[in-house]
């Protein structure tokens, strides 16, 4: 009678379910905020006049606070509790945007951003970390781990067509404004459908430990992404040696206290850190492909911005697919098989985007958009759920959180170098181009980015436009196919690494693992049982 009981619980209901369905709200507006400012960008100059400087900033802020908070916030939530911490997320994220919509001034908007970074850092480890408490059925897991990963993933691809949208028929405010109704949804529906989750701690939470987490990881984002744009000059270099070496610190002050804010032992077992090191490199191909095909799609084909993000689009049968296809084989197929098989079709997908050119039909660059994505989806559906299994239930906050803090990693890194890449083979191409009657500052500016040979050819006349163009454009596709190689290359690797280290784990928990995880769960509810 007690086993049956046991199974009863394993099944997720109708409650779970819906409750899913809330926590899709905030990981699709998350991964919204980080895009939808691409299009209100140059009404945002017009209206508050932003210095280059303070331009970044608005840019960037929010991405580095939200990569600086992840591992503290998602240990606040194993602690004071998970439901809680995502509903004070919530109330602060639609304050941030309000007060965003309505700035005044660059300053202003610059911190709201910071605001709205910290107040997603909030977010996201909750809604990942309440999975693993709402669905013990492994299939289920599984299947509820791949939804998220689609709603991360259909965020990013939303956002840009939102902005543009509301843009054409209202301010540039109204990009901030569209997160207070999801938000006030949330708010409404969590108490009745989200349970509530928290760790039994003893010992004061790691301050210092949080501090040093923060102090870590937003100089290393911010040094890679700077050098993506500046090349390696010193600033971006030392701000990124200063993180690394602050980040020993946090290592040896985690190992060393007794409740510290993450568990260092984690990445000991091979299904953690393998997942942990798939995730940060599959982010990294992901942000390095999306780099070179929107600027494809703007400057090599000439579409609008809002045109090249509705052709986006085209990929999103290709991951409805994955996100399926990952449900289901991650039920029988043991998941280094299944990891290494969407690592594998993500190498296909990069060799196919190294052979377009400018003359390339449009549907080459899609179907291998389409093919690569899928392959990644495939590939972290079954490492969040990997993550989240490994670590004991009472973690699972700072669990999810270094997954998410390793996702912001591997894309900065993405851009810096892919982009990197693309960059080097663009100035090598362009190093001889002249252009007859274009002063040296122009040219100059040709030779260092399309976007740049693109402005300068606008001033030019027909003929001389037309060939500082063909060269530019060129260029970057050679840059393009290059970098898309070394991507190929970099997958391929990681589809053998994933086969090594997450070989033994097996497709399906044992029902004596999986009955452990949920008593503790319960625990964490309702106390310890009597005997």
């Amino acid at each position: 009678m007690s086993d049956l009981r046991t199974d009863d619980r394993a099944r997720a209901g109708r409650r779970e379910w819906i409750g899913l369905a809330v926590l899709f709200l905030p990981c699709l507006l998350i991964s919204m905020d980080i895009s939808v400012l691409f299009f209100a960008l140059p009404f945002i100059s017009a209206e508050l006049e932003p210095t280059g400087t303070q331009q970044l900033w608005i840019m960037d802020i929010y991405g580095f606070v939200l990569a600086g908070m992840l591992i503290t916030m998602g240990a606040l939530g194993d602690r004071i509790g998970r439901r809680r911490l995502l509903m004070l997320g919530a109330t602060a994220f639609s304050v941030a945007s309000v007060i965003a919509a309505y700035s005044t001034s660059a300053e202003m908007l610059i911190i709201t951003r910071a605001l709205l970074g910290l107040a997603g850092a909030t977010l996201m480890p909750s809604t990942l970390a309440l999975i693993r408490n709402m669905f013990h059925d492994p299939q289920e897991r599984k299947t509820a781990i791949a939804i998220w990963t689609g709603a991360i993933t259909g965020g990013t691809i939303v956002g840009p067509i939102v902005g543009g949208f509301l843009l054409e028929h209202f301010w540039w405010g109204s990009a901030f404004l569209i997160n207070v109704p999801a938000m006030a949804l949330l708010l409404a529906l969590a108490p009745v459908l989200l349970p509530e989750f928290r760790a039994p701690r003893t010992g004061g939470f790691d301050v210092l430990g949080a501090a040093l987490s923060l102090t870590a990881v937003l100089p290393v984002i911010y040094g890679i992404k700077r050098m993506a744009v500046d090349g390696v000059e010193p600033l971006p270099a030392a701000s990124v040696m200063a993180g690394l070496l602050i980040g020993v610190a946090f290592v040896h002050r985690q190992r060393t206290r007794a409740n510290p804010l993450i568990d260092i032992g984690l990445f000991r077992h091979r299904a953690f850190s393998g997942s942990i090191l798939i995730n940060v490199i599959g982010m990294f191909c992901l942000t390095g492909y999306a780099l070179f095909t929107t600027q494809y799609l703007q400057l090599v084909l000439g579409m609008r911005p809002f045109t090249a993000a509705l052709w986006s689009l085209a990929a999103s049968p290709a991951i409805m697919v994955a996100v399926g296809v990952a449900a289901v084989l991650g039920r029988s197929v043991r998941p280094a098989f299944v990891i290494c098989g969407g690592l594998l079709v993500s190498t296909a997908g990069f060799i196919l985007l190294s052979q377009v050119r400018v003359d390339s039909p449009l549907a080459v660059v899609l179907i291998a958009a389409g093919v690569l994505v899928s392959g990644i989806i495939v590939a972290s559906t079954l490492t969040a759920d990997m993550i989240l299994t490994a670590a004991p239930p009472e973690r699972a906050g700072s669990a999810s959180a270094l997954s998410e803090t390793g996702s912001e990693l591997g894309g900065a890194l993405g851009m810096a170098i892919l982009g990197s890449i693309g960059a080097a083979v663009y100035h090598h191409r362009m190093a001889d181009v002249m252009s007859p009657g274009t002063s040296p500052e122009a040219l100059h500016a040709a030779r260092e980015t399309l976007g740049g040979a693109n402005a300068v050819a606008a001033q030019l006349p027909g003929n001389a436009s037309d060939a500082l163009l063909d060269a530019g454009r060129h260029a970057f596709t050679q840059g393009m196919s290059v970098a898309s190689m070394a991507g190929a290359v970099l997958m391929a690797a990681t589809a053998v690494v994933a086969l090594v280290l997450l070989r033994r784990v097996q497709a399906v928990q044992t029902d004596q693992t999986e009955q452990t995880a949920q008593a503790a769960d319960r625990e964490l509810v309702h106390g310890p049982a009597e005997n």
